[in-house]
């Protein structure tokens, strides 16, 4: 498929320009660079390549950012190591390679060459099965007194790791429809979210407002087969992080003292597969982000699977929203 554009990297030269370039693109790879830096010339070549063979207009984007110029940019996406090389989906990321690791990089070019025969075969095509207007579904009650407020969250800034490659990511964990597994309909893509070379999965997810978070609801539908050793689990250890201004490193998040850790039991999830989990309210009080650690599962297997996440809580005044900015720790 020849592209329809210049497929040379598209240079950004401001965050409007960038924003443009995530809405209007399903695909996205961004090379944050700097004139000074050896490494980055070194592996341009790689990445002006892969421009050259794959970028079309209005599905996949090569573009790259200057730190030294953006440094909005670079700061709202905790871009610390040059080169970074960040591969947003959808408007949100979905894997990012630090450094000029030729390998890695390899890898993330393979996995976005296999995405983007998928938008070319399926153009307009739903990202598992998205849902954009009508009720949103949710696996348990709302507590008195409180409201969903998971449109609250910044969806072009979170972040999940290690999620299993060809998964849809956030937004499948955010999407407003009843899961697959539940309504007994076939999606075309998975409607669900699996962890990739471990049980281990970090969600970074910020706010457009401060918000007082209550409930945190967690929905998971793993197959039945009771046999079957290699069948996704759910979670079992949780720990959330509040106020961070980016995602957290494994190694990280494993020494560090949580905001508050979970442990859930089989007697915590409902009929239809959903952990309504009660927050210590008062440490959860004005956050403007949430990491979520999914430290291990409740079996033997190397994958734990989530379906749908709600919070539930109170928001507050919006953060303005024409520039993009960093969220600091507090």
């Amino acid at each position: 498929m020849s592209s329809t554009h210049d497929s040379k990297p598209i240079e950004v030269t401001s965050s409007a320009q960038f924003q443009a370039i995530l809405q209007t693109n399903a695909l996205v790879v961004a090379d944050f660079y700097a004139d000074w830096c050896g490494p980055c010339k070194a592996i341009k070549p790689i990445f002006e390549k892969a421009s050259e063979e794959l970028s079309h207009e209005n599905v996949l984007a090569f573009i790259k950012i200057n730190t030294d110029t953006q440094k909005d940019i670079a700061q709202a996406y905790n871009v610390t190591s040059l080169p970074t090389f960040i591969y947003f989906r959808n408007g949100q990321i979905t894997s990012r390679v630090k450094g000029a690791d030729v390998q890695k990089l390899s890898g993330m070019l393979e996995t976005i060459r296999g995405h983007f025969q998928e938008a070319i075969e399926n153009p307009g095509g739903a990202a598992g099965g998205s849902s954009s207007s009508g009720e949103t579904w949710r696996g348990a009650a709302l507590p008195r007194g409180y409201t969903d407020i998971t449109d609250q969250i910044e969806i072009n800034r979170c972040e999940l790791l290690n999620v299993e490659s060809g998964a849809e990511g956030v937004r499948t964990l955010l999407d407003k429809s009843k899961p697959s597994a539940l309504s007994g309909q076939k999606s075309a893509t998975s409607d669900w979210v699996e962890s990739d070379t471990d049980e281990q999965l970090m969600l970074f997810l910020p706010f457009q407002a401060m918000i007082k978070l209550h409930t945190l609801q967690i929905t998971s539908l793993p197959p039945s087969e009771d046999d079957d050793d290699e069948a996704p689990m759910r979670p079992k250890t949780i720990k959330l992080f509040a106020n961070k201004s980016h995602n957290l490193g494994f190694d990280e998040a494993e020494d560090m003292s949580a905001t508050q850790a979970i442990e859930l039991s089989e007697k915590d999830w409902n009929s239809d597969g959903t952990a309504n989990i009660s927050l210590r309210y008062v440490k959860f009080q004005n956050i403007n982000s949430l990491v979520l650690f999914v430290v291990d599962g409740d079996g033997d297997s190397e994958k734990v699977r989530l379906d749908r996440i709600r919070l539930v809580g109170e928001a507050g005044e919006k953060r303005e929203m024409g520039k993009l900015e960093k969220i600091g720790d507090e």
